[in-house]
């Protein structure tokens, strides 16, 4: 929505021509005949309407494309909002978005009035160089609202490091602990039930969740609590919340739960 609202600022009139209903439209159109890179990003969205208005006139909407499961996997469903934005979404995702805007600002004198963003010069490079980074991105994968509680857990990075670190060091454990604090039965100690409670509330925080997001965790990093001890290792973790970021450290006996007569 940004980048529309930057290439349609002050556009000739002369430059919508017929499709004025659809000024990105037509904007990518009439690029497309002088610049190669536009113009396949033109059959691509052309080809793209064609499949949205073809689900349309389906009586029973998708159901065909579903018996024909590579034309399901290279034509998803568009959302309202990828219809809406299709130009520059399909121009990003096939990586030319840049390119496109470059060949725009360099030729900004056919499209643009003297006083727009891609004719000044130095807002108009300065966009395009901006869009290189999103054009490098490989996007088989686009984020959606929940996609807090779709990254990768704290089980699976811990899962990782420990595979990763147990060759490193001889006394690490031959099985991988759980993520999680077994239920012992308890003594009768309340100091000890207080100790599972935050143990099981440490763990619970490693998590992905509304309040807290793990940002990196890392396994078997060594503390020396004091002088005369022994280095413990644990697992070390970033969290982010609203306000601010905290660091956690664990050692890998409370993680697992087997904490013993440890001090």
């Amino acid at each position: 929505g940004v980048v529309e609202a930057c290439l349609l600022h002050m556009l000739k009139r002369r430059a919508a021509g017929f499709l004025r209903t659809d000024k990105v439209a037509a904007l990518f159109t009439k690029v497309g005949k002088t610049c190669a890179v536009a113009g396949d990003v033109c059959k691509k969205v052309q080809e793209l309407q064609q499949q949205v208005e073809s689900r349309k006139n389906q009586p029973n909407g998708q159901e065909p494309l579903k018996r024909q499961g590579s034309t399901t996997s290279k034509t998803p469903v568009l959302t309202p909002q990828a219809i809406k934005h299709i130009w520059v979404r399909t121009a990003l995702i096939e990586k030319v978005l840049d390119k496109i805007v470059q060949y725009i600002v360099d030729n900004c004198s056919k499209y643009y009035e003297k006083e727009a963003l891609l004719a000044d010069p130095v807002c108009g490079p300065i966009l395009a160089s901006l869009l290189v980074g999103p054009c490098a991105l490989e996007y088989t994968k686009l984020k959606t609202a929940d996609h807090y509680w779709t990254d990768p857990s704290a089980d699976e990075l811990v899962q990782r490091h420990r595979i990763h670190g147990a060759h490193g060091r001889q006394d690490s454990p031959s099985k991988r602990p759980a993520l999680g604090i077994r239920k012992r039965h308890s003594s009768g100690s309340t100091s000890e039930d207080r100790f599972a409670a935050s143990a099981r509330e440490y763990v619970e925080s490693l998590h992905q969740n509304s309040r807290t997001h793990l940002l990196y965790g890392k396994n078997n990093v060594l503390v020396q609590p004091k002088d005369d001890l022994e280095a413990i290792p644990g697992y070390l973790s970033l969290h982010q919340s609203a306000d601010s970021l905290t660091l956690k450290w664990t050692p890998n006996q409370l993680m697992n739960g087997t904490l013993g007569d440890s001090e």
